[in-house]
């Protein structure tokens, strides 16, 4: 199965709504729009996020045990990259959970789960780059790049992703004046998760965002992803001028 994160999803939606509200101290109204999603929700992809985001609200230990889970077995039913991506969070929350009640048996199990879950990350692509760059293939892609999403911090690593509407959106907030270009790419060395968005608003790497300290090898061009509108590429310009988090580099 593959699966696309998309942010147009109606249940992605609703869950950015309450994590909109959550940030604004309104908890009872994040908790509301959650279970909205949560009974909403048509698959066990959309169950998986929205059980998520109720098991963190609960203040109630066995509640939030019984939302983790929930959210776990979910995930469990879907055969994808981005969603195993998930487990070591899942199992680690659980594990807590368990600890908090005392429950040292269960908890050591999930902990162990927590790790064996954990490594290098087993996608294997297709993979894309987004830039305004002209290149070629066969071309390499280095790290040591300006960031697009702070000025004047050089990169120590290059970015990619499996999501081609992902490396559109790195091509629209790309420096430069080029045309926007999406290449596919292979990794020449070892690569891990993208830490500026694994495990921040969603679980896991959903959006399959990755990153490298070695080379990116041009291997052809891709000609077809969903553009930003004029106002879309202003919206997300400004929620990156907005973003005061420290980008992990």
């Amino acid at each position: 199965m593959d699966i696309k994160f998309d942010p147009n999803n109606a249940i992605i939606k609703l869950c950015m709504s309450g994590m909109g509200l959550e940030d604004s101290g309104n908890i009872e109204d994040a908790i509301t729009m959650f279970h909205k999603a949560w009974y909403e929700a048509t698959d066990d992809y959309e169950r998986f996020i929205a059980a998520y985001h109720i098991a963190r609200l609960q203040k109630s230990i066995k509640e939030k045990i019984k939302w983790m889970e929930t959210s776990l077995q979910c995930a469990q039913k879907i055969n994808e990259v981005s969603v195993k991506s998930a487990y070591p969070t899942l199992y680690l929350n659980v594990a807590k959970c368990y600890e908090e009640l005392g429950d040292s048996e269960n908890a050591k199990r999930n902990y162990e789960l927590s790790n064996s879950a954990k490594g290098t990350p087993s996608d294997v692509g297709p993979f894309y780059h987004g830039t305004k760059a002209d290149l070629k293939v066969g071309d390499l892609l280095t790290a040591g790049g300006i960031s697009n999403y702070k000025p004047g911090l050089t990169m120590n690593h290059i970015y990619f992703t499996a999501n081609v509407n992902g490396a559109g959106i790195a091509a629209a907030l790309a420096k430069g004046e080029g045309r926007e270009r999406i290449y596919i790419i292979e990794p020449t060395g070892e690569f891990e998760n993208d830490p500026n968005v694994t495990d921040k608003k969603f679980p896991g790497n959903l959006t399959r965002s990755y990153r490298t300290k070695e080379p990116l090898r041009i291997i052809g061009e891709e000609t077809e992803w969903t553009k930003l509108t004029t106002t879309e590429q202003r919206n997300w310009r400004e929620k990156t001028t907005k973003n005061k988090g420290e980008i992990i580099n």
